[in-house]
Order: structure tokens, then sequence, then C-alpha cells
């Protein structure tokens, strides 16, 4: 696990490397092990490596190929790629260290793009052909690793993190409003273009070319489904055993410990009955409904496996917030990325590597969302036109049980379930903000694209479909790389593996929601490793108790403060924001999540455009 840097200029080899040094700083704790570069009168390179396999200096980057024509820098782990140095074997490559990253770049000579599908991991890469001067990059097929690219008439830049372009003289920092909106909406960046203007992410399942000046960005990988109808203890075996191989994959490739994130949950319960790691390592908060660290313990115990915990108090959740704005490189508002954070960091202090759960859910359809009761089904049969007439009737009435639900689905499919960042409606987002950032952009501009892929699909596929397009890569994923390459750790994801994934899309919805379960088949195949208990708790995810803080007068003031400073006013509707702090820390209204997405921006733009 790695951190990679690069860029094209016209500037010469001296100059170049003062750069790229900077830009591979700014990501030392992404790899403190190692550092490497390359520069020419065309092109720079930068890596700063964790080591994990292959520990000797021979690992470094850039790698050369035999004749040094061709190089790569790459960060990710490859989980068959002793299998596939056999294969490069046999057609004559001869290898000079014992790494992944040799095997991606002799890969790439003998496969050319078919490359990118025979990889199994996590990667995002380049490769620089001396011969041809061109770059090609990929990413990995469901964006574990991130990879970002700032381009102009005169630059071609790329990083593992957006935070290294600052290093380099052409960058322009810009903050790119167009993605306020959305950004209060989904509690995440949704766009390609980041927070930052012209900079951009690749997307997963991607890959470029960049030469002479053009850039050519490419698909290789897309989610599909293709459902087979199989009986149920069939695919009951075939995913267990395909389970267990890829947990496996994920332990074994490694030359240091393995450990592993516990929570109450089934994922990460699953991964280490079966991993059985010698560490474990949990969070929470010391409030009623906010921890589940005795869960993680007791299993620990069952298991007979050392567990390590943590529990954060509040006055470390918001003196850690601007560190965290600091190291997503965008506005991120997901709750759980701060226990994350102090996960990561006890971790840390025992391993170089952790597993992790994530990506279950998208895969397996274990959201609380996926289940929709009989009634709502039937409603849904009912026309939309019919639907948004009583909705429209419901709405100015007072409240009454039911009424939210008749509101919500009110609205065609693609704005009804965008995810699981909702938190606040599109009118509400444009109240927010200053008059001039308003936009007549809507969540279908952003959703259903992706909805008219699987419309013909049952909803619990679509809302997979989506899932796996934006809350998994854009959310979950994202925090996931962020928080634990922060405190120099790799974290690894057996659930979200393109072989499990190869299977998974084939089984039958009915298989994956049944009897008001969610992820009913995983749970099932979970209950034969650990306890009912643990397989069958539903899904909590990481509750942070910041909405109850919000109403203390210690944090209020400190919230309070910030919503006041001279620069809001370049953003926010600075009355309307004092209005949603003041109605809830009065207990008027619950606006917890809506403050905390305001909140979270205000920080990271102090981080970036005030203090760096």
């Amino acid at each position: 696990m790695c951190g990679i840097v690069g860029f094209v200029d016209k500037r010469g080899p001296k100059e170049k490397k003062e750069i790229i040094k900077k830009m591979a700083d700014r990501i030392i704790h992404r790899g403190p092990d190692q550092e490497g570069y390359y520069v020419d009168d065309l092109v720079a390179l930068g890596h700063r490596r964790l080591s994990i396999i292959d520990l000797s200096k021979k690992g470094g980057q850039p790698l050369y190929n035999e004749d040094k024509t061709k190089m790569i820098v790459f960060n990710g782990e490859i989980y068959n790629y002793q299998e596939l140095r056999e294969d490069l074997q046999k057609k004559g490559y001869k290898f000079k260290t014992k790494t992944d990253t040799e095997v991606i770049l002799h890969g790439y000579s003998a496969y050319k793009d078919k490359l990118f599908n025979k990889l199994r991991g996590m990667f995002a890469f380049v490769i620089y052909d001396k011969t041809t001067n061109e770059l090609v990059g990929a990413r990995d097929h469901f964006g574990i690793k991130p990879f970002y690219y700032y381009k102009t008439d005169k630059d071609f830049l790329f990083a593992s993190e957006i935070k290294s372009f600052l290093e380099h003289p052409d960058f322009k920092k810009e903050v790119n409003t167009d993605a306020l909106k959305m950004y209060l909406i989904f509690q995440y960046s949704v766009h390609e273009e980041t927070f930052f203007k012209n900079v951009f992410k690749l997307k997963p399942g991607h890959y470029f070319k960049y030469k002479n000046g053009k850039l050519t960005i490419k698909e290789y990988f897309s989610v599909s489904y293709k459902k087979s109808n199989k009986p149920y203890n069939v695919y009951k075996k075939e995913l267990k055993d395909i389970l267990e191989d890829s947990i496996k994959y994920h332990q074994i490739t490694s030359d240091v410990e393995v450990g592993s994130y516990l929570s109450g949950g089934v994922d990460s319960s699953y991964v280490v009955s079966v991993a059985k790691p010698d560490k474990t390592f949990s969070v929470g908060f010391d409030l009623p409904g906010f921890d589940e660290t005795m869960y993680a313990k007791d299993l620990s115990d069952i298991l007979g496996i050392q567990n390590y915990r943590k529990m954060i108090t509040s006055d470390e959740f918001f003196d850690i917030l601007p560190k965290i704005m600091y190291y997503t490189d965008e506005p991120h508002a997901n709750l759980s990325t701060v226990p994350l954070y102090f996960l990561a960091g006890i971790a840390g202090e025992k391993v170089k590597v952790v597993l992790s759960g994530e990506g279950s859910d998208e895969m397996f359809a274990g959201y609380n969302e996926y289940y929709e009761p009989t009634l709502l089904r039937i409603y849904t049969k009912i026309p939309l036109t019919l639907r948004k007439l009583i909705a429209k009737i419901v709405s100015p009435l007072p409240h009454f049980p039911g009424q939210n639900t008749l509101k919500l689905y009110g609205k065609p499919f693609y704005e009804r379930y965008i995810g699981h960042g909702s938190y606040m409606p599109e009118n509400e987002a444009n109240e927010i903000l200053k008059p001039e950032l308003r936009t007549n952009e809507t969540i279908g501009d952003v959703i259903k694209p992706y909805y008219e892929k699987v419309k013909h699909m049952d909803d619990v596929t679509k809302k997979m479909y989506v899932d796996m397009h934006f809350w998994l890569p854009q959310d979950i994923l994202l925090k996931a790389d962020k928080m634990t390459m922060a405190n120099s750790i790799e974290l690894r994801v057996p659930l979200l593996d393109s072989y499990l994934y190869s299977y998974a899309r084939e089984i039958p919805t009915k298989y994956l929601v049944k009897d008001k379960q969610t992820k009913y088949l995983f749970r099932e195949i979970a209950h034969e490793q650990i306890p009912e208990e643990w397989s069958k708790r539903r899904k909590l995810g990481f509750p942070v108790p910041f909405s109850r803080w919000a109403r203390e007068e210690k944090y209020y003031k400190r919230i309070k403060e910030m919503f006041n400073r001279d620069y809001v006013d370049l953003f926010f509707d600075k009355d309307y924001i004092n209005i949603l702090l003041d109605d809830h820390y009065n207990n008027i209204k619950n606006n917890g999540r809506k403050i905390y997405n305001i909140y979270m921006f205000l920080i990271w733009y102090e981080v970036y455009f005030l203090k760096n």
C-alpha cells in the first residue's frame, strides 16, 4: 500500500525533481517506509512506500522492466499476482523482485488493456513507456483505491490524494462551487469533478492513456447483473466456498501481520471468524446506543482473539475534525469517518494491515432500506401520477403517521432512493446557499442516468446498482482508504472482490432479501460460523452522537462561532444556517445532520483555502 504522484510538463529534470519530492512528501503518511523518483524532460514520477509484500529495498518504486524502457508507480495489492507471475514466466518474462508491482508491469506488456480485468485486488497505477512517451493508468473495479488527476493545456498531474497537487507551481487552487448543492444533499462529493476546479476522479473500472497532451479515458469494467436460477442450497455452498477463498487471499498475501476491524455487525464478525487473526480492533462512544464494542469484545473472547478497544470522547471528536478534513481532501460529512480515524489509529500501533467488512451490503443487499413491506410494494403499483397527487394533498396537512412515506413514494424511483446520504430536499439545499450559487441541478440529473441502465430490474437490484456507483466508492471506500492511510496502515476488503462479485451478480433477489431479512443468504452462511446474535443483528453502522452534542452549550457555541465567520457569506445564507442551528439547539427540530454537512464544508474550506 502506497502513495503515487506524477506530472507531465516542460520543466527540466532538476526542477521536476524538487517538485515531485514535495508532492510525494505531502502524502508521506501513505508510505513512510521508502521513497523513489524518476524524472526526465517529459515526466516526473514519485512514490511513497508502505512495505507489505517483499520487504526488501528491491520492492521500491518506480519499478523498471529489464531494459528500463518502462516503469510503474503503483498503489494497492494484487491478490492473484503469484498465478499471474507463473503465467508470465511461461511467456518468457524475467522477474527481479517478488512484488505484485512487477507482475503489473510485465502483465501490461503481455496483455495490454486486457490486463486490468485479470487483476484481482485493489489498485491505482501508472505505467510510463519511454519509447512511446505514453502514460497508461488504471483504477480498480470498485474504486477501493483513489486516483485523481488535474489537466490543463500545458500540464497533466496525477496523485493518490489531491493535496499533492498543492505543491506543483502550475496548480491553480479554486473551489468548485458547482459541487456544493449536491454535497449538501448527499453528504459527499458526487461528481467526477471534485471540489477543486479541474481536479477529477478517475472513475472505478476505468483506465486512461495520455500522450502528446491528449487524455483518453475508457471503461474496462462495469457493474451488471445476470441472475441465474439454481437451488438455494447450491448458492449457499458455492458462495460459502468463494467467501472463504477471498478472505484467505486477502489474508495470506502479505509479509507482515494482518489484523482485523471488528464491530458488532455480521460483516466484520464473519471475516474475523474465518480469518482468525491474532488481533481485532474496535471503537465506540461511551453513551447508550452508541457503543458496539462490547459485542466485539465478546466475540473476540469466544474466538480466543485479543481485542483492542477505544472510547472516543466528545472533545476528541470535535478537536480532530480539521485533521479529518485534511485527509479526506474534499468535504465529507459521514459521521463515521471520525471513529474510523481513531480505529485506524489504535490498529496502527499493533499491525500494518487490517481486514474490514466493507462492500458486503452493496454486494448482498444488506442495507435496511432494501427491504420494503408488502403494503409499500403494493402501493408502488399505483400509477406515479396518482401517487404524486396523493403526496401533494397530504404535504400541507398536520403531521400524521405515514405522511412522510406518502410524500416519499410520490416521487419517481430515481428520486425516492438516492442512497444513504440524503439529509435535505433540493429546495432547502438551494435556500441554504447564497443566491448566486443556487442551481437548477436536480437529484434526477445525478441519479437517473444510472437507474436507466437497470430500469427493468427489481427494486432491490436498482438500489444495489446505485449504491455500487455512489455510496460505496464515493463515501464508504473513500473514508476507509483515507482514514487508514492517514495512520499508515493498509485496509483490505475481502467481501468486495472481483471474483466474488462475478458470482454474487447471479444470485436471485429472493435469496438476498427474504422473510423481512436483508442480506439473507450471507447471514445464513455467517450463522454457521458465528452465533445468531451476531449473524442476525440489524445493521447499525458507526452511530455517532453529534446531534446530541450539538445541543450542549459548549459545542453549540463552537459551531455558532464558525457559522458566523466572515467568509461564510461566500457560500451560505448566514441567517438561514443560524436558524437551523438555533432550532436544533433549542430542541425545536432535529437538524443535526444538516448542521454537520455545513460545518464540515466550512472546516474543509478553512483547512485548504485559509491555512494551506
